[in-house]
């Protein structure tokens, strides 16, 4: 076995196996060999991956066929000499290009959050000395030093531990340190469970450990972490996806209708060629909405700091939209659903079972018994079991800007904070330590020796089953009695079933408070002073988060590296749809592609998962047609996060490959920040197909305009220069009220949007139709009426520009509730941006109505104000009809 083959295996071998497989010997390499491996096997470092250039990726925001359409507009325009709108329409493109460009092109950073993981210095052996040495040199075969507080250079199997734990959460999903020994372990053990390696980019929490490296650089596991990210690929967002789909046929139906139409006017209808071909360029012009894609980049960016106010930091435009698209929200459990601290739920003496509240790691709480308040201080076996969780312990409580931390173990800290619920603290016990025995994974326990008075006090916590078969003697109010070992031992695993952590304390009175401590002299003379059970315990704004995703149709699934009990009871205290069944890494590495699509849909909670597994979960429900979301705050989630439709970090406690990773990260780390993210992105949705069920109507009714004067042969009614100031100026302003339209009441109470749903349904495709069906006849009936009177050309084209106008802000009025009535008060009342909007319109269309050197330009004559009022008649009826016909459309489909 060469030094990088096998990675997966390395801990099924002993030490001794693992010196051989790797040609090594316990007092390291020569100085000599190292430089001879180096060469062979690369510097520990992570390879870097192909890059797009910065110049590359700017001209990839011009990768649309709306902007390709645009942009032979802007040609177009420049050859016939209208340089005016040839700029305004560039101005247009190049804006769009600029936001998109900085706001994209950031997720391949991932890799280099990984990279920077790596420990800079690392202490080895060579040449039979203790060295330090830069970590990137490090290599197979080499021996490495560790103690608490050491970032894990390299993959490493343990051939030394001496109460050696590890904080692997960053990989596992495990919120405790994970107790490491020496010992080789099944083959198919999953990665959390594999107790004789330490891992890359880990931490040692506390002991001392010495081991081999077997794996650097791409053959560690966050190597391969980093290799699974390199090489998965993003989806489009159903935004980008359904504004390309619109585009192109958009795109289509503007060259048909513009071949057709020169054609007929050119071979049948008798018009010059260049006479047809200026006219196709007007009705180009007309049709194009050379300001959507600005006004949705803007719209998309008010979206940002909407988010942004909720605690969502978006790094992707389009992301904003897709996070309110989304049917399923996978979501790690440490750091997302749960708070990432230990806290003693459960407390057993042996006169009753408490239950402990409290916040986090803060020394206050409430202590019940079946929901009655219990007084700690009155507690006489409560105090003493409490006095030993606080000085059996090596953890320190620190508070800082009103928050409780603690420095060194969690599970420690969680005892502290007991402890100080009980009013017992270090501080005020005042009991110097005599004694120590630190925690080792044989041992499996703890203990410490005090002097109290004249007395040698031992104080011992551990594992149940190992502290239980230690004691002779329990504590009851009565005094000691005989232990009851099988009554203990079924209370712990009653506790041990709701997921929670277990740990015994015991303590004895030891004659002599001078000698070493030793575990000899411990075992059966220890009396059991009870147990308590630990549990990360879920965030309380998570459970209303939840159920919050579960009205607006989104289903909630855990996806952890935690134990299967632990995951199974946070499911079931959060509310989770199914927490019943449990699918394990293991099985899910037995199925198929097929048998795990057709598991993904029922089942909840996913536990002991690994980075593969949870990649091939988010595949496997996108292949049901399914938006999903993915939340994570540690590098194991990092390539399901680039993998979803929407990938969300923690922005506090996540790692910065999750963060970079993602397109959206939680600055309050909060689930419940997710529930407003997706109100947020629905309602941002919303207002795109607002704005698209505005503008079009609008250019359609000018494009048809233009096609039925070709048909019948009469005059355009509104010039390609009015057309242009409609489209870029009072288009433009109106449009952007829609990005500031607040969420409709029924928001979060519709089902989420299918991924392949068009952006133009049967319905909007309806509502399209008939509005710019209104608009051709408002528009051209006013025109010929003011022919049919004898009014000037230019007045009857003022006429007809203004009843544009006029239609557009009545169209907007209406448009701005799609799920309710127009014609409330809310409703009118609109939004400060909205009638600030119209106001501008107004004076702009005075402007151009009324001021001499704009008539001149446009073509314009002043309106008398009896025609005006006609005008405004004339919106105020399509008004009236939109909103009958809405009401009809909706009861109907009630």
């Amino acid at each position: 076995m060469t030094p990088q083959d096998s990675p997966e295996h390395w801990h099924t071998l002993a030490p001794d196996e693992a010196l051989q497989a790797v040609a090594a010997t316990a007092d390291g390499l020569s100085t000599a060999e190292v430089q001879r491996r180096l060469a062979a096997s690369g510097p520990n470092r992570l390879p870097e991956p192909p890059r797009t250039s910065a110049f590359m990726r700017f001209l990839l925001q011009f990768h649309n066929i709306l902007i390709y359409v645009l942009l032979c507009a802007s040609l177009v325009t420049a050859l016939l000499g209208h340089w005016v709108d040839t700029v305004v329409i560039l101005i247009v493109v190049l804006a769009n290009a600029v936001i998109g460009y900085l706001q994209e092109g950031k997720a391949e950073q991932a890799l280099e959050a990984i990279r920077e993981m790596l420990s800079p210095q690392a202490a080895v052996l060579r040449d039979g000395a203790r060295q330090s040495v830069a970590a990137d040199t490090l290599v197979p075969g080499d021996i490495v030093l560790l103690e608490a507080g050491d970032k894990v250079p390299a993959d490493l199997r343990l051939l030394q531990a001496h109460g050696l734990r590890a904080q692997e959460a960053i990989l596992t999903g495990e919120s405790v340190p994970v107790e490491k020994s020496v010992a080789a372990v099944d083959a198919e053990a999953p990665l959390g469970d594999r107790l004789g390696m330490l891992f890359s980019g880990t931490l040692v929490a506390a002991g001392q450990g010495r081991g081999v490296v077997v794996a650097t650089g791409a053959q560690t596991q966050v190597g391969r972490i980093s290799g699974l990210l390199s090489t998965v690929q993003q989806r489009s967002t159903p935004l980008v996806t359904q504004m390309a789909v619109f585009s192109r046929w958009l795109t289509l139906v503007i060259l048909a209708v513009c071949v057709l139409l020169m054609a007929y006017g050119w071979l049948l209808a008798g018009f010059a060629f260049d006479e047809i071909f200026l006219i196709m360029v007007g009705f180009a012009v007309s049709v194009i909405p050379e300001g959507l894609p600005a006004v949705l980049t803007i719209t998309l960016a008010i979206g940002v700091r909407a988010m942004a106010r909720r605690n969502a930091i978006v790094r992707r435009l389009p992301a904003i939209e897709t996070i309110g698209s989304v049917s399923v929200i996978c979501t790690d459990k440490t750091g997302t659903l749960t708070r990432n601290e230990m806290l003693v739920a459960t407390a057993l003496t042996g006169a009753q079972t408490l239950q402990v509240e409290g916040d986090g790691y803060a020394p206050q709480g409430r202590l019940s018994a079946d929901g009655i308040p219990v007084d700690a201080a009155n507690q006489a076996l409560l105090q003493e079991l409490a006095m030993a969780a606080a000085l059996c312990n090596d953890a320190v409580l620190q508070h800082a800007e009103g928050v409780w931390t603690v420095q060194g173990d969690p599970m420690e800290g969680a005892l502290l904070a007991f402890a100080g619920k009980c009013g017992r603290t270090p501080a005020t016990l005042q009991t110097p330590r005599t004694g120590l025995i630190p925690f080792d994974s044989r041992l499996r326990f703890m203990a410490t020796r005090h002097a109290i008075g004249a007395k040698a006090v031992v104080f011992l916590k551990g594992a149940p089953e190992r502290v239980l078969a230690m004691c002779h003697l329990q504590r009851t109010e009565q005094g000691e009695a005989p232990l009851l070992r099988e009554d203990w031992l079924a209370r712990a695993d009653a506790i041990a079933s709701a997921g929670q952590r277990v740990l015994a304390l015991a303590t004895c009175t030891l004659a002599d408070g001078r000698a070493e401590l030793t575990a000899a002299e411990l075992d059966g003379r220890l009396c059991l002073l009870g147990l308590v059970g630990m549990i990360d315990p879920p965030r309380a704004e998570a459970v209303t988060a939840v159920a919050s995703c579960h009205e607006a149709g989104i289903r909630v699934k855990m996806i952890t590296g935690d134990h299967a009990l632990t995951a199974a009871a946070i499911a079931r205290q959060i509310g989770l749809q199914n927490p019943a069944r449990v699918l394990t890494g293991a099985e899910l590495d037995a199925m198929d592609d097929a048998a795990l699509a057709a598991a993904v849909l029922d089942c909840d909670v996913f536990a002991r998962t690994s980075p593969e597994n949870k990649l091939r979960l988010v595949t496997a429900l996108q292949s049901h047609g399914l938006s999903v979301a993915m939340t994570g705050d540690g590098v194991n989630d990092a390539p399901a996060l680039k993998r979803a439709d929407a990938g969300i970090a923690m922005g506090r406690k996540g790692s910065a490959a999750a963060r970079e990773a993602a397109d959206l990260v939680l600055a309050d780390d909060n689930f419940a920040s997710i529930a407003a993210a997706v109100r947020e992105g629905r309602t941002v949705y919303d207002n795109i197909r607002k704005l698209i069920s505005w503008e079009i109507p609008t250019n359609a009714g000018e494009g048809i305009t233009i096609v039925v004067a070709i048909l019948f042969g009469m005059s355009i009614p509104v010039t390609p220069v009015q057309i242009l100031w409609v489209n870029l100026v009072t288009t433009v302003a109106l449009g952007l009220t829609l990005a500031f339209e607040p969420t409709e009441e029924n928001t979060m109470r519709r089902p989420p949007r299918l991924r392949g749903e068009s952006l133009i349904g049967p319905a909007l495709a309806w509502q399209i139709g008939f509005v710019s069906l209104l608009f051709l006849v408002g528009v051209y009936g006013i025109y010929a009426v003011a022919i049919e009177r004898g009014q000037s050309i230019e007045l009857a084209r003022t006429l007809a520009v203004n009843t544009l106008v006029v239609l557009e802000i009545f169209n907007l009025l209406f448009i701005r509730k799609l799920y309710g009535s127009s014609l409330t008060w809310r409703s009118l009342k609109g939004t400060p941006v909205l009638w600030g909007a119209i106001v501008v319109v107004v004076l702009a269309q005075g402007a151009l109505t009324y001021l001499p050197f704009m008539q001149q330009v446009f073509g314009t004559a002043a309106v008398p104000l009896d025609e005006a009022l006609m005008v405004l008649g004339i919106g105020v009826l399509m008004f009236v009809i939109l909103e009958v016909e809405k009401q009809i459309r909706l009861r109907w489909r009630a």
